[in-house]
Order: C-alpha cells, then sequence, then structure tokens
C-alpha cells in the first residue's frame, strides 16, 4: 500500500516524485521516462537556467534528481485503475497490482494524427511523428513538417542540419511559434514556409514520394518530397481518468482546481494532460503543476 502512485514519469510526473520525496511521502512513479516527447526534444531553449539543452540530457536530470531522493520508479504500462472504499487499485501489462490512497495522473499526450489518405500506409517509409528519432536518415533529402507551433519549428531547424531542403506547411498565417523562434526560421536558407495550406493525401510506391495539398504551390497542388514529419499538436491520454469517472472537458483535458484536484476524492492531475496554466503546454508549467499536486496531496494524506 502506497500513499500516492504518480501515472506518468515526464515533468509533472518527475516533480511530483521530488516534491513527494521531500514531504516523505510513500510513493510509486509508474512511467517510461526515456521515451517521451521530451526525451526526443532536439533543443529546449527556454528552461530557467539552460540556455540550450537537449530533451534527452533534460530528462536525465530531472530522472536522476527524482532517484537520488530515493523515488521508486518502474517502466510499467498501466491498463487499469479502479477506486474501493477509498482505495486505489492499479494494474500493470506485467499483471502486478499496486494499492494507493491517492493518484496522481500525469501522463502526459500523445501526437495528433493529420488522418489523411497515406499517413498510415507510411508510417515508418517517409511519415514520422520525431525528428529527432529519423531526421538523420534524410541527409540530403526534401523534407516538409506540417504544423505552425515552437514543435513544428524546432524540427524544422533540425531537419536542416540534414535534409536539402525543407518545407514547413502550416495551415493558418503567421506561424503560432515564438517570435525569436521564427526569426531563425525565416533566416534559414534551407527552410521554405507554405501558409494557409493543409496536407490532403501522402502518396508513392513503396516510400513517401510526394503529397497533395489544397492549395497551390507554384502552379501545383503536389509537393515532391522525401519525408514528411507530423507536429500538428497533441492529445491527452486521458482513457485511465475517465476509467475512474474524472471530469472531462470540451477540449479532451482532464479538468483541475488550483490545488490540481479532479472531481474524484483523492485522484489529482498535472501537466499536459489537464485544463491548467491556460492552456500553455511546456515543461516548465508541467513541473510547477507538478509540484502544486504533490503539496495538495500531502495535505489531503494529513487529514485523511
Amino acid at each position: 500500500m502506497y500513499d500516492l502512485i504518480i501515472l506518468g514519469a515526464g515533468p509533472a510526473g518527475m516533480a511530483a516524485s521530488i516534491y513527494a520525496s521531500r514531504y516523505k511521502i510513500n510513493h510509486l512513479v509508474i512511467g517510461s521516462v526515456f521515451s517521451g516527447s521530451l526525451f526526443k526534444a532536439h533543443k529546449i531553449e527556454n528552461w530557467p537556467g539552460e540556455k540550450s539543452i537537449s530533451g534527452s540530457d533534460l530528462v536525465a536530470k530531472f530522472y536522476e534528481h527524482a532517484k537520488s531522493l530515493g523515488a521508486e520508479i518502474i517502466e510499467e504500462k498501466v491498463v487499469e485503475v479502479s477506486k474501493n472504499n477509498g482505495v486505489f487499485t492499479v494494474k500493470t501489462n506485467l499483471n502486478k497490482t499496486y494499492q494507493t490512497k491517492a493518484i496522481l495522473i500525469a501522463l502526459g499526450t500523445k501526437h495528433r494524427k493529420l488522418n489523411v489518405p497515406g499517413e498510415e500506409e507510411f508510417l515508418g517509409k517517409g511519415v514520422s511523428y520525431c525528428a529527432v528519432c529519423d531526421g538523420a536518415f534524410f541527409k540530403g533529402k526534401t523534407v516538409a513538417v506540417v504544423g505552425g507551433s515552437n514543435s513544428a519549428a524546432m524540427a524544422a531547424e533540425m531537419l536542416s542540419e540534414y535534409a536539402e531542403k525543407v518545407y514547413i506547411i502550416y495551415r493558418k498565417k503567421p506561424m503560432r511559434c515564438e517570435p525569436v523562434v521564427l526569426e531563425r526560421l525565416e533566416k534559414n536558407s534551407k527552410i521554405e514556409i507554405i501558409y494557409n495550406t493543409n496536407v490532403t493525401k501522402v502518396s508513392g510506391d513503396k516510400r513517401v514520394e510526394l503529397i497533395e495539398i489544397d492549395n497551390k504551390y507554384k502552379n501545383s497542388d503536389k509537393i515532391r518530397l522525401d519525408g514528411l514529419f507530423i507536429e500538428v499538436g497533441s492529445v491527452p491520454f486521458i482513457d485511465l481518468a475517465k476509467e475512474l469517472g474524472v471530469e472531462i472537458d470540451k477540449s479532451g483535458c482532464i479538468i483541475i482546481e488550483a490545488s490540481g484536484a479532479t472531481n474524484i476524492e483523492g485522484v489529482y492531475a498535472a501537466g499536459d494532460i489537464t485544463n491548467g496554466s491556460n492552456g500553455l503546454r511546456q515543461i516548465v508549467t508541467a513541473v510547477s503543476e507538478g509540484a502544486i499536486a504533490a503539496t495538495s496531496i500531502y495535505g489531503y494524506l494529513k487529514k485523511k
């Protein structure tokens, strides 16, 4: 029996674990530390104290900090969560069962898909959701990044280190990335931004060869390329939260109070999976919500 089980080992989960350890809360973290979206980030430039750091290096620092305080972290996948008589039971893919007095859901998000013909067919054959993972395979090639966020911009910058040509295709104008990042994109001779355009189809023989778009580019509705990187946002992992009856908003995020508490007693949430921080999905806000939730859980457990 634990006092707290943290579902998710990203920034929110790691921050919550650090604070839980300092509060002497007997807790368990369940999640994959070295495979999340932060771990795959090419470069982080807005984490205080680090002018520039790779996602993998920052994840390693979070992990080492949590472990140094005695955190118990296991890399299993939670498949079921239930509540009986005030006690939560957590089951994992290894057929193991853990019990706890409180739950913190910090599972983050998964990549949103374009849902266009050819996307699934060419996944791993030119279509990718991870520039860091696959960028090196496109040395001297032509690629496109779909999206207008910081993630899309950073992916395009990283890909320009390998590819001969990088298109950014964004459905609106201007891009949503930070102005300082957009300025760098516009100065990069390898990168070209195509605004007010959507990808409608991915085609090829055995691998991606071209994409179709809904707006003319150089008098054509097709662009020949070797790779397509999709960065169109993310959707929260909320299936387990739904099993517990946790309230979800229209955008698919867990509704939390300022304390991190949900509508279910003993269930808290933090990070990108919530509607907190005015929708700003950043490492710094995830860490903040994790720390706040752990502090609130400490108070909750003391009262119990």
